[in-house]
């Protein structure tokens, strides 16, 4: 079986702990339109004591490039940890691609079982010519399994404010892939490691018209 990140295709490392059944129905839990407090601020309660409302955080990945993250309310602190790891892998393999493929931290949160994919995938947009601008989405992000050492994030991914760019000419570029169209769900199987440290260790996804995919739909 192969999983898509972003654009790539990776193999899937399949953690028999965190695989749901395929026939659950995936339901988001989705944000109203108005969400967003301060990208500043944290998970954790308010002065007043009452836990917050989901808010919103931009990652800014490079001029005219950026990742907004739409997050759960009130999460716990394996799931804020866990989308970190998420956010931040995300975000970073973007920003390896517009900068051509200098920083490499965001492969400290993968297991070393899906780096080599991911420096494929990086790979392959150099070789292209290839580049992204634009604003992608990740929201009703949610921790669908967790046992033990081994957890599943779901997250609904909308790359469609995003657009591939020519390096070549910069501008943009006359193909555009499927992914610019429609959102899609993206799994993430998720290890701690004996550091404390949750680190991704295999990607798995749903396109339209799977009935997994259809719960990103707004």
């Amino acid at each position: 079986m192969r999983a898509v990140i972003a654009l790539a295709l990776l193999p899937a490392l399949v953690l028999p702990a965190c695989a749901p059944p395929e026939t659950k129905p995936f339901v988001p839990m989705d944000l109203p339109a108005d969400a967003g407090a301060s990208a500043t601020a944290s998970p954790g309660r308010s002065a007043t004591g009452e836990a917050p409302g989901p808010r919103t955080e931009t990652v800014r990945v490079a001029p005219g490039t950026k990742v907004v993250v739409e997050w759960p309310a009130a999460p716990d602190a394996n799931t804020t940890a866990m989308i970190e790891v998420f956010r931040d892998f995300y975000a970073g393999s973007f920003k390896a691609v517009v900068s051509g493929g200098g920083d490499t931290t965001y492969l400290d949160n993968l297991e070393t079982v899906v780096v080599g994919d991911v420096l494929s995938w990086r790979r392959k947009f150099l070789d292209e010519h290839r580049s992204v601008r634009g604003t992608a989405r990740l929201y009703a992000l949610n921790v669908s399994s967790l046992v033990g050492r081994g957890a599943q994030l779901d997250v609904c991914v909308d790359q469609s404010g995003m657009r591939m760019i020519d390096t070549t000419t910069g501008t943009k570029a006359r193909r555009q892939s499927r992914w610019t169209r429609e959102p899609f769900l993206q799994s993430a199987g998720m290890r701690r490691g004996d550091d404390g440290v949750w680190r991704i260790a295999m990607f798995r996804h749903a396109v339209l018209p799977s009935e997994r995919a259809k719960g990103c739909l707004r």
